[in-house]
């Protein structure tokens, strides 16, 4: 902060019309963005998406004290697009902040490398992605000994390991039992919030 203002930081989150997306925005909203911040909600993939909307399903089940879920409850909808639902929740949440919305159509498997190009190409200093975690990866790990990855990289491990910025992969544990935050430095981080 220089002169009592308080500096804009540019955050990105990584969507997708899943469970896990939604709850990384979810994170955002309301423990990681400040109403100065810039909100960019950036979509790698193929268009037009034939994937059912989860992202409305998942914030139907309201939160205790979240307004943000109880309002895209009305929403809903299997045609909706998730990108403009996920926008309509940021501004319900948090109505000064500015959300944007980029979206990049892909056929290739380099998902995250775009994701990585865009967010220097944008000067991003912060990305959160929803992270899935199986048993099996959490308890033996991602990673051979020799320190590559098994088959496909996994999109949010990649991001957390090369990302110039901090990236934060998201994880819900439970319906109030918190977060599961991953990034560089802290693995398996457990925030109750």
């Amino acid at each position: 902060m220089q002169g009592g203002t308080p500096t804009t930081r540019k955050v990105m989150v990584i969507a997708e019309p899943t469970r896990e997306s939604a709850i990384a925005l979810q994170y955002t909203l309301s423990h990681a963005i400040f109403e100065q911040d810039e909100l960019i909600l950036l979509h790698v993939g193929k268009y037009p998406s034939s994937r059912r909307n989860t992202f409305s399903t998942f914030m139907r089940r309201p939160k205790v004290g979240s307004s943000s879920a109880i309002a895209c409850s009305d929403v809903g909808g299997g045609n909706v697009d998730f990108l403009e639902e996920m926008k309509h929740a940021c501004k319900v949440a948090q109505p000064k902040l500015l959300v944007s919305v980029k979206r990049v159509e892909m056929e290739g498997k380099d998902k995250a490398g775009v994701i990585l190009f865009l967010s220097k190409m944008l000067n991003i200093d912060l990305i959160f992605i929803g992270q899935r975690r199986s048993l099996s990866s959490s308890i033996l790990g991602c990673r051979r000994p020799g320190g590559s990855m098994r088959g496909v990289e996994d999109t949010a491990e990649y991001l957390i390991e090369n990302s110039n910025c901090n990236c934060v992969g998201v994880q819900k544990k439970g319906q109030n039992a918190g977060y599961l935050l991953n990034t560089k430095t802290h693995k398996n981080f457990w925030l109750l919030a």
